[in-house]
């Protein structure tokens, strides 16, 4: 394998980088990198794929059938629970309910204020979020392969870099051209703070489930809390200042430099709630289904038992749907890689290598497409047979189409010749 690098400045770069790349554009560079791949390295590459594809398919095909198993047992649950829920006031807790399956629904109670005491900002709700932003370089890349005469390959990848803000830390030391690219560390990190005594009526939360609850709305940092915030920054907290209710440090907010951040608040107010679980003493826990699954539904809002189950069991046939495309993707990649040699080889001319890959992925989307059926015919024969046979009837129509295709794409038998 043969690589060459060059790097290309886009005329909107305008500048050179200092020590931490920090002109301040919002544009960046490109280095450029080209690499190539012989034809014998694509076959001993397409041959390890070959060993390693009857484990990609055993994958796709467990995590199919595992899926219909926990779709089925989630739907029975769910029915289950929403046959013996019990809904009940928020307060008093009724000891008679021990045990059971309850819905309580009502508005959150949060005793003390969550505080931010390294920056001196406090709030009444669930959850503070300190959201701290860096401006730093960031790197992309985008490929784009050819095949060659012989049966070789060359790919041609592109790194872009540029500048943006980011509430990650990037380590320009791992980028493909570090130089120019160096992010300085950032002297603030993000941190939630999260209340700890959180009430749904005379019911106690665990945090864990009280940080189930509310969606974030911005918490402007106010001008007598700018002291204090500055204070605890450290460096450069001489030209803090308020700007759209976050705390920016840097010389102009207007033309950001490698090197400057920002700080911002989120707030998650208390709201109302509901809670579909099992009452444990004053407080909840998951509520054991008579297949063995837990429930345990934390809802914002003041929800009615009957429309928490419906939402539950639409949102289980989604999952179950995602699952399945998943498996089917894996069972794809699988058996493409079953036949990937055959197209490798036949690259050699690179036409003819484009159409024995083809030909290749429409086998392996077929073969996806029956084993996948299979599967998931076989884990619902247990429990809805009639669905089962319905899925293995349409898995053997998609072969039977599969081959009709196939054989419409072979060519038509010439003429027989005439003997004098």
């Amino acid at each position: 394998m043969s690589s060459s690098d060059g790097q290309d400045n886009t005329p909107g770069f305008g500048g050179s980088f200092d020590a931490y790349g920090s002109s301040g554009a919002t544009g960046g560079d490109t280095f450029t990198e080209t690499t190539s791949t012989s034809w014998f390295e694509r076959i001993g590459n397409s041959l390890k794929a070959l060993l390693i594809a009857p484990i990609v398919i055993l994958i796709g095909i467990v995590l199919l059938g595992w899926n219909e198993g926990r779709a089925v047992g989630t739907a029975r649950s769910l029915t289950e629970g929403a046959g013996v829920v019990v809904s009940i006031a928020a307060a008093p807790v009724d000891p008679v309910n021990e045990g059971k399956l309850v819905h309580v629904m009502g508005p959150l109670a949060v005793t003390g204020k969550l505080r931010d005491a390294n920056f001196g900002v406090a709030a009444d709700g669930l959850r503070l979020v300190r959201k701290v932003e860096a401006f730093q370089w960031k790197e992309s890349s985008h490929s784009e392969t050819r095949k060659k005469l012989g049966g070789g390959e060359e790919t041609i990848t592109t790194y872009s870099y540029a500048t943006d803000w980011t509430d990650t830390p990037v380590d320009g030391a791992s980028f493909k051209q570090p130089n120019g690219h160096r992010n300085p560390p950032v002297p603030v990190a993000s941190q939630t703070f999260q209340a700890q005594k959180v009430q749904l009526g005379d019911f106690t939360l665990t945090p864990a489930q009280a940080g189930s609850f509310g969606k974030p709305v911005a918490r402007p940092v106010q001008p007598g809390e700018l002291a204090a915030v500055k204070a605890a920054a450290g460096g450069g907290a001489a030209q803090a200042q308020i700007l759209d209710g976050r705390v920016y440090f840097g010389a102009d907010p207007a033309r950001p430099k490698v090197g400057d951040f920002r700080i911002s608040y989120e707030l998650v107010p208390a709201g109302d709630a509901t809670v579909v679980a099992r009452q444990t003493g004053k407080g909840f826990t998951g509520y054991a289904t008579s297949n063995g699954r837990t429930i345990e539904i934390l809802h914002d809002g003041q929800v009615p038992a009957a429309q928490v189950f419906k939402e539950a069991q639409q949102e289980n046939s989604i999952l179950t749907w995602i699952l399945r495309l998943v498996g089917m993707v894996v069972l794809f990649v699988g058996f493409s890689m079953l036949v990937g040699p055959l197209s490798v080889i036949a690259d050699i001319v690179p036409f003819i290598g484009s159409i024995v890959g083809g030909i290749g992925g429409f086998f392996a989307f077929g073969a996806a497409l029956f084993v996948g059926s299979i599967t998931i015919a076989i884990a619902w024969f247990a429990v809805r047979p009639l669905m089962s046979i319905g899925l293995i009837v349409a898995g053997v129509a998609a072969v039977v189409l599969f081959r009709k295709l196939a054989g419409s794409r072979r060519p038509a038998a010439g003429p027989a010749s005439v003997k004098a």
